[in-house]
């Protein structure tokens, strides 16, 4: 039998900004106005790629089209740091649609994002 280890994404310290990234499977926002925790401050989250199971009660609709209750739900499922709902309510509304238009992107097929994709 061989072990086989499946790498592990470690949290980002919340005093440190999250590394910029953009693959196909991870994105950063960095964030006009920072969350507030008492640990410190949110400057930048990283976006995962949405499974089926990060998706569970919502429609793909409602996130594409950036829907608020939609985004409320899925975004503590996704976001490293974890958001919880308040501070989702909390957020800046720029801040909001660019994170939602940020997860609304993994949706998007290679032929869409390469033909937005400046030279």
């Amino acid at each position: 039998m061989t072990n086989t280890t499946t790498p592990r994404t470690v949290p980002q310290d919340i005093n440190q900004p999250a590394p910029v990234i953009d693959s196909d499977n991870v994105k950063s926002v960095d964030l006009d106005e920072p969350i507030k925790r008492s640990s410190g401050e949110i400057t930048r989250l990283l976006i995962r790629k949405p499974n089926a199971g990060a998706l569970r009660g919502v429609t793909l609709m409602a996130l594409v089209q950036v829907d608020v209750g939609a985004l409320r739900t899925v975004l503590p499922r996704v976001c490293d740091p974890i958001l919880t709902p308040a501070e989702i309510n909390a957020m800046d509304p720029a801040d909001l649609l660019n994170t939602g238009a940020t997860l609304a992107s993994f949706f998007m097929s290679k032929a869409e994002r390469q033909a937005i994709q400046t030279p």
